[in-house]
This record gives C-alpha cells, structure tokens and sequence, in this order.
C-alpha cells in the first residue's frame, strides 16, 4: 500500500527516535566500569533520566542506593534499589527541590572507596536543583529568561550562580567520593559544564558573561541574586570522570537514514540550528519553493534548538511555532512537508512532540478562520495545527538529543 505523506514523516520520526535511545548508550559506557571497592550509589537526573537508569540497573546487576529525578509521567515502573521521583520542567517546583535534597543525602559522608554513577541528560537544569534564593525568585528568573528568548548556553550561565548542586557543586557535595558520570547531550557542541547546568563538571562561564546576559535581556533580579552572580563556580574537580554519548548529530544521521528507505536523497543543511523557530520554518518552506520544480525527491534536515519570543499567551512550542511558519511558503506545493520534533517527545508546556505541515495545511486553517501569522504573533501554534490535524504527539520516549526538522519534497 501506498503511503501517504504524513505517514512518512511519522515513519522517519519513529526510527529517528528508535536510534537514539540511550539504553545502548549506557550499557557501552558501562562495559567497563568499576567501582572503587565501596558502596555504588544512582543519581540520573534529567528527561532521560528513567531509562538511562533502568539499563544502567541491568548492565550492574543492582547499585547500593539510587534515585532519579525526572520529568511528570516520564516514570515507566520501578527500578530495583532505586527511588524514582517527578518534577517540574522547564520551570523546577517543590518536587525538584524536595527530590534533590534525597539525591545529596545519599551521597553525603560517602568515603574515598565509593562511587556516584551520575546519569544526566537534558532537563536536569530544572529537575535537579537546590536553590540559594528563595523558590519563587528562582522560577521567576527562569520564567524571564525563557520569555526573553535567551539561548540554553545563557539560561545555565545564570542558573548554576543560584544553585547549590549546579557548575560543579553536586560533584563536591560527593567528594571524597569519585563521580562516573554519563552524560546524553541536548546541547550544540556538547559543551559538558552546560548540559543540565553542568552538576558535575568544571564552570567555564564566568562572572563577567552572567552580568553581561542580566544587562542584554534585562532581567529583574533580587540584591540576593545579584550577590551570587559574583561568587565563582568550581573551576577544577578532582573527583569526576564524565563520559558523553549520545547526540543531535546522529538524530539527524538517523533521519537521513529513514528517509533514504522512502526513495528520498538525505541532505544535511545543519546539526547546530539555533535560531528563532519560526524564522527556521521560513527558511525551510523558502528550500522548498526552490527546489519544487527539480523533479527530485528530497530530503533537507536541520538539527539543533530553535528559540521562541513570546509574544502572546497561546500554547504551544517551538517545534510547532517552525512547522506552523512553513505553512505559507510550501502552499501549493504537492508533496511537500515540513515537520520538527523534539526527541524527548515534549514540545513546551504540551503534550505534543512537534508539528507537522503540508501543502494543504493553509487551506485547512483558512476553513478553520484561523491565520496563521495572527496565531504565531499569539504563540499558540498547539490550537491551529490540532485543527489542521498536524500535531506530531508520541508521548515521552526516554531520551533527549535536542530537535530535529525535516522538510520532504517530490
């Protein structure tokens, strides 16, 4: 049978992530790993969090104490000796303060003989947390800074100088103790002091740059707040050996690869996208209209983390604010489509993954009164493409190697 367009996407997008999940990840990481003749204690933070300690628990046998913090419904069943908790993202609650404090008890008055085996993957920078500024103040400046449009690489300069296991802190708070950790990236480049804050790695950021974002996106911040910014973070750690595994990259390979079994030529435009969603879904919908006359089947992928602007008070994502922006540009076009996906299966503040357009889409919202720059400028992607039938819901996959947009041709 033939498959229509939208079930090739959803074919691409299932083997994509089937690619990247981390439990082969974890288990090569762990091929070799010893302790150090003491206790093994679990602590895997982060929206992967649950299935990086699941194989990590199968590849041990069993650890001496454990617990994972992880995002709401991204615990899937129990795990033997380890304690499983969910908490608040993008923006950390009760829950991720109440469940980083057990993760710094298990790990306080370890001796020089025992390991923290730290499985971090994106997210933890809201999961795993403990605050030096009042809660409140702390998911102020987070909500700020994700309103601003601030890139991940600023977020994190910020929230590590308000946080007392962040930019290395955890990793002393285990010392004399050694920290194996493993670390799936969601971050262009892979920059480790910056994945989920950095809990168990050297700060590079320095004081200077954390001022120089508070002036660039004016945040308000308590007298408090403005004293930590000017307190350093560790800059050596002796106690940790970090290993990263898993990336946006291989996402991308993954999709070319399941494209390529379609008929499809894969091309890689970029696995460091990084610019607003919506001017991203512009530029894809523009290669299109280009290439729409070539008579060739084609297949453009961008990999990486686009950034929203809120401008209104809709729902929505990014990955659904740059598959809604093609709409316009591929109209017309048969057998065009334009589909981004976060890998972790959220998508903002939603149950969706992503967003799906085609050459129909415009017409289908037109039927709806919805326009489509009138919903952008509202930030409410989430309402026009569930009545366009493009919301791309796959519920949470376990894994998070940042996004990836796909735009089929021909």
């Amino acid at each position: 049978m033939k498959k229509s367009l939208r079930e090739k996407a959803d074919q691409i997008i299932r083997e994509s992530l089937g690619a990247v999940m981390p439990d082969r990840a974890v288990e090569k990481a762990l091929e070799n790993f010893q302790g150090c003749g003491g206790r093994t204690v679990l602590v895997a933070a982060g929206k992967a969090a649950w299935q990086m300690a699941a194989a990590a628990v199968r590849v041990l046998g069993q650890v001496d104490d454990g617990i994972v913090i992880t995002k709401y419904d991204h615990v899937k069943g129990e795990i033997p000796g380890v304690e499983c908790r969910e908490a608040g993202h993008p923006v950390p609650d009760e829950n991720s303060f109440f469940a980083t404090e057990k993760a710094l008890e298990k790990v306080s008055g370890l001796t020089e003989k025992d390991t923290v085996l730290f499985l971090l993957s994106g997210g933890g920078s809201a999961l795993f947390e403990k605050p030096l500024i009042p809660g409140e103040e702390l998911q102020d400046i987070t909500r700020q800074l994700l309103a601003c449009g601030a890139d991940i690489v600023e977020m994190n300069t910020i929230r590590k100088r308000l946080s007392g296991v962040k930019g290395g802190r955890f990793a002393l708070a285990c010392m004399p103790a050694r920290v194996n950790a493993i670390v799936l990236s969601d971050i262009l480049g892979d920059p480790l002091d910056m994945i989920a804050s950095g809990p168990a790695y050297p700060d590079t950021s320095t004081c200077q740059q954390a001022d120089a974002i508070i002036e660039k996106y004016h945040l308000n911040l308590s007298k408090k707040a403005q004293a930590l910014m000017q307190e350093e973070t560790p800059k050596e750690l002796a106690n940790v050996t970090t290993q990263i595994t898993g990336s946006v990259r291989e996402l991308c390979e993954a999709a070319g690869k399941a494209a390529s079994a379609l008929g499809y030529e894969p091309v890689l435009l970029t696995d460091e996208l990084c610019c607003e969603a919506r001017e991203a879904g512009s530029m894809l919908a523009s290669i299109l209209r280009t290439h729409a006359k070539d008579g060739k089947r084609l297949c453009y992928i961008a990999g990486g983390e686009t950034v929203v602007h809120l401008t209104g008070k809709g729902k929505g994502g990014r990955n659904q604010e740059l598959a809604l922006a093609a709409a316009p540009g591929i109209a017309g076009i048969p057998n065009a489509c334009v589909f981004s996906v976060g890998s972790d299966g959220t998508d903002g503040p939603t149950d969706a993954a992503g967003g799906y357009v085609d050459g129909d889409t415009l017409d289908r919202l037109k039927e709806k009164n919805l326009d489509v720059f009138t919903v952008l400028s509202n930030n409410d992607a989430y309402t026009a493409l569930g009545a366009a039938g493009g919301l791309i819901i796959t519920g949470p996959t376990g894994t998070n190697v940042n996004d990836v947009a796909v735009a089929l041709l021909g």
